[in-house]
């Protein structure tokens, strides 16, 4: 019987909009397009910074010497953290409810601490949850399994209890191999619809 659901941030709680966050720091969409796969895929960077093992002045750096033509671009995409995502009220109001049925929620997210912090503050989701592990609290980051195990291990929930929301397929597949129901998040929509399954008794 599922008693726990576990939920990331990005893309299943919040939208983000880092593209049109990048064209807000005067960037056009093509140098928006350009700037973003440099910035997420193309160094380890940003994957240290979610893991709390570079601070926020290192990746102002960090980015600044290797992409001196996007410096001031990044700089402020990052520092103007707020700009980046966009609610979700209604799944939101969704978790308070399948709180209210009994269900414990947990987050298990990758990101760093002043993201985290940016992205979060004031957010009435985050008055809802039973327990979190976030990547830069632990220095351990999906989809590797160390950080599930974190989660697991300090609210002692038992795997085949729980149900994990995330909107990247290697760290549901991670869940999945640890026994743990799994969802790929793919749009606002298919989440909204998955919550209702719950509410309504369709899935347990």
């Amino acid at each position: 019987m599922i008693k726990n659901l576990i939920f990331d941030v990005g893309n299943v709680l919040f939208h983000y909009r880092w593209m049109e966050a990048l064209m807000d720091t005067g960037l056009t969409r093509e140098e928006a397009l350009d700037a973003g796969p440099k910035i997420f895929d193309e160094t380890p960077l940003w994957r240290e910074f979610d893991a709390g093992n570079v601070d926020l002045d290192g990746i102002i750096k960090g980015y600044g010497d290797l992409f001196p033509e996007y410096r001031e671009n990044i700089k402020e995409f990052i520092i103007n953290a707020d700009r980046m995502p966009l609610d979700r009220p209604e799944v939101w109001e969704k978790m308070k409810v399948l709180k209210d049925k009994g269900y414990r929620l947990y987050l298990l997210s990758n990101y760093s601490e002043y993201l985290f912090n940016e992205h979060t503050k004031g957010k009435p989701f985050i008055d809802l949850i039973d327990g979190r592990i976030v990547s830069y609290e632990v220095h351990q980051i999906k989809p590797d399994e160390s950080i599930y195990y974190s989660l697991l291990n300090k609210y002692d929930l038992n795997p085949n209890e729980c149900v994990f929301f995330d909107d990247r397929p290697e760290n549901t597949q991670t869940a999945q191999r640890l026994g743990i129901r799994s969802y790929t998040i793919e749009s606002r929509e298919h989440i909204n619809e998955i919550l209702q399954k719950y509410i309504d008794g369709d899935i347990n």
